[in-house]
């Protein structure tokens, strides 16, 4: 069988750990992520376009070249995974900065400033040591990876890639005379429509046009 190359969609299955705290962060697998109590998206397989880095930069690595039907597992360095710690991004903050907004910093608390996540690492004296790296920068990964198919209908590549690139399985698609038709729940910015064109009819080559709309009933709430 044809070796998985760049741009082909495969459904996977998979199961992510913490390599040294041998820690499972993330699985496709319901009764994995029932027993691990992670409860962060939907637990059924992927379908991704192999090469764009939908979900991480040493996946797409490791499963180039490789054979549908297999199972794999393999390591992924803090580069190719969360990256590593940057320590420009670990600040000292003045503690009555949070005290004014009536946040009492704790270490371990992850909280949102400026739309950026840090999470606390210190508090002493006047100063809080905050952390805005990835939680999971600088963390080698252990992956177990099932191959299940080779997708080729281009309907199902095009929900495959909104359902990862959206974060949400909220919307319809179809495909009319090569017009994909995308209708969301909710707008999204133009910036972001244009970039999902633009890349939707790169990689689903019969894909010519791109249309998004809103459904009507979301409208009229």
């Amino acid at each position: 069988m044809e070796p998985i190359k760049k741009r082909d969609f495969v459904e996977i299955e998979y199961t992510g750990k913490l390599k040294e705290e041998n820690v499972i962060f993330d699985t496709t697998d319901e009764k994995v992520a029932k027993e691990n109590k992670l409860h962060n998206h939907d637990y059924c397989p992927a379908i991704i376009c192999v090469g764009e880095e939908q979900l991480l930069k040493g996946l797409d690595k490791n499963i180039e070249g490789k054979e549908i039907g297999k199972e794999y597992d393999f390591d992924i360095k803090p580069e190719d995974a969360f990256g590593k710690k940057n320590a420009k991004l670990i600040q000292l903050i003045p503690t009555n900065k949070f005290k004014q907004q009536n946040i009492q910093p704790m270490p371990g608390v992850q909280l949102n400033i400026d739309g950026v996540v840090g999470t606390i690492k210190t508090v002493s004296g006047g100063r809080t040591l905050v952390d805005f790296n990835h939680p999971l920068s600088g963390k080698e990964l252990s992956y177990k990876i099932k191959i299940n198919k080779k997708i080729t209908d281009d309907k199902e590549k095009l929900s495959g890639y909104l359902k990862l690139s959206l974060d949400t399985k909220d919307f319809e698609a179809e495909i009319i005379n090569n017009n994909a038709k995308i209708s969301l729940k909710s707008e999204i910015p133009k910036e972001a429509k244009e970039r999902l064109s633009k890349k939707i009819t790169e990689i689903i080559p019969n894909i010519k046009k791109v249309e998004f709309t809103i459904e009507e009933d979301s409208k009229n709430k």
